[in-house]
């Protein structure tokens, strides 16, 4: 394996973005005859987590799907579900 004298591996060029953070922004505007049709907004956050909490990111303890309440969160939805049900059921009955 060959190494560029003064060069940086794959492996430390990651750990410094890793420990920096990085991020990326775009706009991509898609328009015709001046009439915007189509507008993407890109915004991409590359950090370890450590970084990530440190500004303030932490959408992940917050998602069902990765703290494993997705379940727990189907059922509540079941059961409110029926209740609603057996109200709006109710409610009919009182106005006929």
């Amino acid at each position: 394996m060959q190494h560029a004298v003064g060069g940086s591996s794959l492996a430390d060029i990651l750990e410094r973005i890793l420990d920096k953070g990085i991020v990326v922004a775009g706009d991509i505007s898609v328009s015709l005859v001046g009439v915007e049709l189509l507008t993407i907004r890109v915004r991409l956050v590359v950090a370890s987590v450590d970084r990530a909490l440190e500004m303030g990111i932490r959408w992940w303890e917050a998602d069902a799907a990765l703290t494993g309440q997705t379940q727990k969160l189907t059922q509540e939805n079941a059961m409110l579900a029926e209740r609603v049900a057996l109200l709006e059921k109710r409610l009919a009955g009182v106005g006929a």
